[in-house]
């Protein structure tokens, strides 16, 4: 949104925008700047090199490094030196660099002389808006185009008794004030999974359940060797197991009851609950019915063809809130440019969706482009494709 923005006030347009964040269930909130900055891409990537960090320097004395506690005649470094991480102390200076992008995009804004709006925008029909800012003051806005990129909000299953109550999301482990001690990661998606793999190098009891299957969507070959990394460095998995209820014990810590495969419940104490099952659209609020644009009803994404155009003609979506397209920052922002562009008349050039490059940041980091085997299989039958393999050992 804020890419598209700046790019069409370039452009010559007149242009402003809306930005308002919900706080969380559990009160999480924060600045301009949309999920990337604030509680994805940006903060999850500071977290996961944390991790890398203490791994590193486990390895470090077989490199020559002499550290304090550790005897560099042992020679093995397998548990390394006892290494204490303050999580305080990384929380605090990654949510200090997110403030100061906060702030840079709202400099940005400014210098570009795009109008913001602290305020929810909601559709009165296809020219007017109301923006309700926070103090409940509302303004009517009138606009000839519209553009879309509210993104998304995690998802916590409404029939788990207890879940939601006491649950956490990514819209709030980066911001987490205490140690988030044992945890049981809930979902098996690339969020869920990236998490874990930070928490579980941070040095915390980390425990991952899975409904059915890794990262669903990318290879399942290489999901495999993600998950099986995962494991060999210390993160319990529990496979084919599906949460019941959460309640809240005397001292605080929170009891967990599940079913296995077999049917049987289960159950374990946590220190916290990370729930990361997928995510949905954030359109419920924003009266579409009023101006006829259509969503995928499962998710409530925005249907959208190939110039990000919805069913109604002025009003246009970009990023997680389209549904059937990737949902990667460094994606939407291109979109964004091209769509501003093609709406100022200086160019028709679309976004091409297809094989866009991704990574995963597990402690084993997976990269990939174009299709898995599996939906080349299904695309193009089993018959009519090659696999290769080969296995690359880094030499450091």
């Amino acid at each position: 949104g804020l890419a598209c923005a700046k790019e069409a006030q370039g452009l010559g347009m007149k242009v402003a925008v809306l930005d308002a964040v919900s706080p969380s269930p559990r009160g999480s909130k924060w600045g301009l700047g949309g999920t990337c900055v604030n509680v994805g891409c940006i903060p999850k990537k500071l977290f996961h090199q944390a991790a890398l960090l203490g791994e590193a320097v486990k390895d470090a004395p077989l490199y020559g490094w002499q550290l304090p506690g550790h005897d560099a005649a042992a020679g093995s470094t397998v548990d390394g030196p006892r290494l204490k991480h303050d999580w305080s102390a990384l929380k605090n200076a990654v949510q200090a660099h997110v403030r100061s992008l906060n702030w840079g995009h709202r400099v940005q804004l400014n210098k570009k002389k795009v109008d913001y709006y602290n305020a929810h925008g909601r559709f009165i029909d296809h020219q007017k808006i109301v923006a309700k800012g926070p103090s409940d003051k509302e303004e009517i806005l009138v606009a000839s185009k519209y553009v879309i990129a509210v993104g998304g909000r995690p998802v916590i299953p409404a029939d788990v008794p207890g879940l939601a109550e006491y649950a956490l999301t990514s819209d709030d482990i980066f911001s987490l004030e205490n140690p988030p001690g044992k945890t049981l990661v809930i979902g098996a998606s690339y969020v869920a999974l990236e998490c874990a793999g930070f928490l579980n190098g941070l040095g915390y009891d980390t425990t991952v359940m899975v409904r059915s299957i890794c990262l669903r969507g990318f290879d399942q070959q290489m999901a495999k060797l993600v998950s099986d990394h995962m494991a060999s460095e210390g993160t319990k998995f529990l496979w084919q197991c599906l949460p019941k209820a959460v309640t809240k014990l005397p001292d605080g810590k929170l009891k967990v009851k599940w079913s296995g495969a077999d049917g049987k419940i289960q159950e374990d104490v946590f220190d916290t609950i990370l729930v990361a099952v997928g995510r949905r659209a954030e359109t419920a609020n924003l009266n579409l019915d009023a101006v006829k644009v259509n969503v995928n009803p499962k998710n409530q994404k925005i249907l959208v063809d190939n110039n990000e155009q919805s069913s109604a003609k002025n009003i246009y979506a970009i990023g997680d809130v389209i549904d059937g397209k990737p949902e990667l920052t460094p994606v939407a922002i291109h979109a964004g440019k091209l769509l501003a562009r093609r709406l100022a008349g200086v160019s028709t050039e679309c976004m091409d969706y297809n094989s866009v490059p991704t990574t995963v940041f597990t402690p084993l980091e997976y990269g990939c482009v174009g299709m898995s085997e599996e939906l080349a299989e299904k695309t193009i039958g089993k018959e009519n494709l090659d696999v290769l393999h080969a296995f690359y050992k880094p030499l450091e």
